[in-house]
């Protein structure tokens, strides 16, 4: 009988063995899930960080090129009038169509500038006309 006791509790303290193996292979797969799920969070974070980053950049960026574009100059010059002048033809050559809504307006400027009360020019005379540069003549 004693070898019969001694054959089962052999068994049981393997089965014993066994079961607490168990337990540490469940354990041991449930703490590298939970890694997993922590390294995958922090690759998905780290994208979604360089994402931002670069849309932020390039937002900077374009606000930075638009900046330097808007940049331009209001001159004056002098001019005198050629046989064939008109103000719509002096205003079709120096008139910026970004500082001016029509060419219209250019022109009453133009008139405002030289006390004009007409449209009427003549040859020779001389008239002060602005005109826009991107340059700075300091």
């Amino acid at each position: 009988m004693k070898a019969y006791n001694r054959h089962t509790t052999m068994r049981n303290s393997m089965r014993v063995e066994d079961i607490r193996s168990e337990r540490r292979i469940m354990k041991n797969r449930i703490r590298r899930q939970q890694e997993m799920k922590k390294n995958f969070l922090i690759v998905v974070m780290t994208v979604c960080l360089i994402v931002a980053g670069s849309f932020s950049m390039n937002t900077f960026r374009s606000n930075a090129k638009d900046d330097s574009a808007a940049a331009s100059y209001k001159y004056y010059k002098s001019i005198v009038v050629e046989n064939d002048d008109t103000l719509w033809s002096i205003a079709s050559e120096y008139m910026d169509a970004e500082h001016y809504a029509s060419i219209t307006d250019y022109i009453n400027e133009v008139k405002s500038m030289n006390s004009m009360t007409d449209d009427v020019i003549h040859y020779g005379e001389h008239l002060v006309i602005p005109y826009y540069d991107s340059e700075f003549f300091g």
